[in-house]
């Protein structure tokens, strides 16, 4: 994978820690150098299609559907684990290692549903941007558009990958503090969260919902991403250690992705649901905060979903660049497959459709990509001549699987009552 220079996957130069000096220091040294690829991987978690949702699914239902994002974010935790293990145990990314296995036709066919599910992604990141602007600065549709696109692709411009993941740690000190600050403005009760977090509630009112947060949560370019990330961690070191800080940084990273998605819907039940507020925009969502919770709230909400937007296309880029690379073999910079890919949000955001719909619709699109991509990364993983020492165990193939089967239900259930 490139952003324009194909040397900023290589494997990282040998870093301090391999001289193993002792103490606790060393130990922080370690995972400092180490930290990067689950960390990005994990603002894949937090984009504007999981506020969408979140919002959707607190204004409406309160903390109902908590428990959705608690049991869709151990599923993400396994499955990243899944794509990290693939990466270090071959040297391939989860679109190379598919690509490679499949003849010409089924290749162009497996494209063509992953290009679906990135465009989808894409869509939901850079409205995000633009709606995130407008809330700011107040201006007008057109230079929102014009002045969102420079901000992204003035962060693919960028030359290093390690420049890039600094940035990303930026945003997401920015999203994860304002949503420590909105949830302490609203002052929630402790109790109703933890029964919609631990007891499970769904109706057919909700289903599109619960499976709107499944697609936004479980993200279907994160799974082509951390493999394709994950290698740049590789340099010289044995592949089991690799695996067990990658297992480390996966489970902190999202579970800070946990911590904001449970909180944007927490503070969409707290301030709208409390008031029997339906959330169908993100402007209305910020306008209505600022009444209920004051400016410092409505601010930081616009704030946080400008920092989200922008992160999460920068990522959204890299996964789809391993797409293209992978399963065609065509090596096109980041920033002019990024320019084709805002196309279908600026079409959204210029026929005015509504946003939250857009955005829980994408994230929608995005669940039912899902299975195509977690049966493969679940097969091949699972297969002794593809992984060697580090094929999935008996107990670890059985419950991916399940928690594949049980994806691949939610979405037919989802499709019969689409349909009906």
């Amino acid at each position: 994978m490139v952003v324009n220079n194909p040397a900023l996957l290589r494997p990282l130069p040998a870093p301090a820690h391999r001289r193993r000096p002792p103490g606790r220091a060393a130990g922080l040294r370690t995972a400092a150098t180490f930290a990067g690829p689950a960390f990005l991987v994990s603002i894949g978690y937090m984009d504007p299609g999981n506020w969408g949702t979140d919002l959707a699914a607190g204004s409406r239902f309160g903390y109902r559907l908590l428990w959705v994002l608690v049991a869709a974010n151990l599923t993400a935790i396994m499955l990243q684990y899944l794509s990290a293990k693939l990466g270090i145990a071959t040297g391939q990314d989860l679109a190379a290692a598919v690509g490679s296995r499949l003849r010409a036709p089924a290749r162009i066919g497996y494209w063509l549903v992953a290009e679906g599910a990135m465009l989808a992604t894409e869509m939901a990141e850079f409205i995000g941007v633009v709606v995130a602007l407008r809330l700011l600065l107040g201006i007008g549709l057109a230079p929102a558009i014009v002045l969102g696109a420079i901000l992204v692709l003035g962060l693919l411009a960028s030359r290093s990958m390690r420049r890039i993941e600094r940035v990303i740690f930026v945003l997401l000190g920015v999203i994860g503090g304002v949503y420590a600050l909105e949830v302490a403005l609203a002052r929630p009760s402790l109790g109703p969260i933890l029964a919609g977090a631990a007891v499970p509630s769904l109706n057919g009112e909700s289903l599109p919902i619960a499976v709107g947060i499944l697609g936004a949560v479980v993200m279907p370019h994160n799974l082509f991403l951390h493999s394709g990330l994950i290698r740049s961690r590789c340099g010289g070191e044995p592949p089991r250690r690799v695996l067990r800080r990658s297992t480390i940084e996966t489970a902190v990273a999202l579970n800070l992705a946990l911590f904001v998605n449970a909180a944007i819907l927490i503070m969409a039940a707290a301030t709208f649901g409390r008031h029997g507020i339906v959330v169908d925009s993100l402007g209305q969502a910020h306008e209505t905060l600022r009444p209920l919770l004051g400016p410092l709230a409505a601010g930081g909400f616009a704030i946080a979903l400008l920092a989200s937007g922008l992160a999460s296309s920068t990522t959204g880029s890299l996964a789809g660049q391993l797409v293209l690379d992978g399963l065609l073999g065509w090596k096109v910079p980041a920033i002019a497959r990024r320019a084709v890919t805002m196309v279908p949000a600026v079409l959204v955001l210029a026929a005015g459709v509504n946003e939250v719909a857009a955005l829980v619709w994408s994230q929608v699109a995005l669940s039912l990509a899902l299975p195509a991509v977690a049966i493969p990364l679940v097969a091949l993983t699972s297969r002794r001549e593809v992984m060697g020492p580090f094929a999935n165990r008996a107990l670890l193939r059985r419950v991916a699987t399940a928690a594949v089967a049980l994806l691949v239900l939610l979405n037919l259930v989802l499709l019969a009552s689409l349909l009906t």
